[in-house]
């Protein structure tokens, strides 16, 4: 029985797939909202410190090619760190299949009990899938995990750089467009423009109720802004 012609399974592959999308797409909504807040706060910190535009650009680009990196950094060490536990089990898969196959056989038929199979069909299924590709049928039902489709470290680090970076480029766009006397003002409106847009678009991609989302992102980065921009004022001299 060929796997890929099953509806069921065909189905499970294509929640498996849209599961993988819809993560990805929130990494890169959370990650754009992170270069929001974080580029927005920099910026309306030096901002309360001083009317330079140079300086709030030099500050804003800065931290938003620090963010990116950062983001990329750490994206690429944890997916790297997945792909390899992913290795290890694969492997680790592999071997016993080789060693104890009768073993194997009778664990994947107690996975399809387990679905709601009845013993004997539990054990046809097991055994067709084995007598196809034990291999794949194996990693796919104890393991969710797809051989020929791992985590990419590199594509989860730019993927998480470049959604900093469109999120980033909002605040910096916003103070420096902006008349000098209403700059932090635009700037907080922009903002919020954009973080009542991210909250809306996770809520969407997590099935959550959008009115939390929002008001839970939107409170966050204010407050941030807020902070930083009293910090500013507080230790700031004016036309440093």
């Amino acid at each position: 029985m060929n796997v890929y012609r099953n509806p069921i399974r065909h189905k499970e592959l294509q929640l498996k797939n849209t599961g993988h999308r819809i993560n990805w797409l929130r990494a890169s909504v959370l990650g754009a909202n992170d270069g929001i807040v974080s580029t927005a706060s920099i910026i309306v910190g030096v901002a309360g410190a001083s009317n330079s535009s140079h300086f709030i650009l030099t500050a804003g680009v800065a931290g938003m090619v620090a963010g990116a990196l950062s983001m990329a950094v750490g994206e690429y060490v944890s997916v790297s760190s997945q792909k390899d536990s992913e290795k290890v089990l694969l492997e680790k898969e592999r071997i016993e299949l080789e060693t104890m196959p009768a073993e194997e056989l009778e664990e994947l038929t107690q996975i399809y009990r387990g679905k709601g199979l009845s013993e004997t069909s539990a054990r046809k299924v097991a055994i067709e899938l084995t007598e196809h590709d034990a291999f794949a049928a194996h990693v796919d039902a104890e393991l969710h995990i797809d051989p020929n489709n791992l985590t990419k470290p590199f594509q989860a680090a730019y993927a998480s750089a470049i959604s900093f970076c469109c999120g980033a480029i909002i605040p910096i766009f916003a103070i420096i467009l902006s008349p000098e006397r209403i700059r932090v003002q635009m700037t907080f409106v922009a903002v919020l423009i954009a973080l009542i847009i991210t909250g809306a678009l996770s809520a969407n991609v997590g099935g959550a109720k959008k009115r939390v989302a929002i008001l839970r992102v939107v409170f966050g980065g204010i407050l941030a802004m807020v902070v930083t921009f009293g910090i500013g004022k507080l230790f700031g001299v004016v036309g440093i």
